[in-house]
């Protein structure tokens, strides 16, 4: 881990100073905006729709609290973990292929400062977005509807959290195994669909990560959710990830 503080400073200065800085808090304050919206407007476009249908009748239930937050952890499910596949795709595919990481690594910076350096300030520039994301749709939720549920929503956005460094872990270790980002986003982008669908199955979704897609959903809703194998089976994904990815890359040819 030779040269990691030195390489991780790199890093953050480097994240204030490119897009990157601005991909993932972009994506996290659009989900809060039009989160509380769509929860407000949705039943009344819902009727509307239906009035224009001559004999059907359609009753929509008045929009409540908890509908803009299930509306955000729908969205930043989506959306959210798509922006943190495309921001990590580029953390180590994008500079092998742009020749910046043999740059880098032929000063005083081991592979393994590099690989974890790249994967914290990723989790970090992924905590500050969700952090401003969850507290802008506080802000709104509590103007639009009140103030309750902020505990469970709390909880739901530590679970959105840590899927979203899940899926940061994950890219890292296939933009070490796949020397271009479009192919590492895009191989995460199919791990992401294929954990998707594992959460429909009850074993997967109580044991292993793919339950933390459906948990914070699930809590907003008032639901008994057990979130210990999910929570611990997610960080030891994290860490085979980024230890996979440390291995890897000390045997890849720059």
């Amino acid at each position: 881990m030779h040269g990691f503080l030195v390489f991780l400073k790199k890093e953050f200065r480097e994240i204030l100073r490119t897009w990157r800085l601005w991909v993932l808090p972009a994506i996290m304050i659009v989900v809060a905006i039009i989160s509380p919206v769509f929860a407000k407007i949705t039943p009344a476009l819902l009727e509307s729709v239906a009035g224009e249908t001559p004999g059907y009748v359609f009753e929509v239930p008045d929009p409540v609290t908890v509908d803009s937050y299930l509306q955000f952890w729908a969205n930043a499910i989506q959306m959210g973990i798509l922006g943190v596949i495309i921001v990590a795709a580029g953390g180590i595919a994008g500079e092998r292929k742009n020749g910046t990481a043999i740059l880098v690594l032929t000063k005083p910076v081991s592979r393994g400062a590099f690989v974890v350096a790249k994967a914290i300030s990723n989790s970090v520039l992924f905590l500050a977005a969700t952090i401003i994301g969850a507290a802008v749709c506080v802000g709104l939720t509590i103007v639009m509807f009140d103030s309750s549920g902020i505990a469970d929503f709390a909880v739901s956005t530590a679970l959105l959290y840590l899927l979203g460094v899940v899926f940061i872990s994950i890219t890292l270790l296939l933009g070490v195994a796949i020397k271009s980002q479009a192919g590492a986003a895009g191989a995460s982008l199919g791990a992401f669909l294929a954990v998707s669908l594992l959460s429909i199955w009850g074993p997967a979704r109580d044991y292993t990560v793919a339950g933390l897609m459906v948990a914070g959903d699930r809590i907003l809703r008032g639901d008994e959710v057990a979130l210990l194998w999910p929570v611990l089976t997610s960080v030891v994904l994290i860490v085979l990830c980024v230890g996979g990815a440390v291995l890897l890359f000390r045997r890849k040819e720059l």
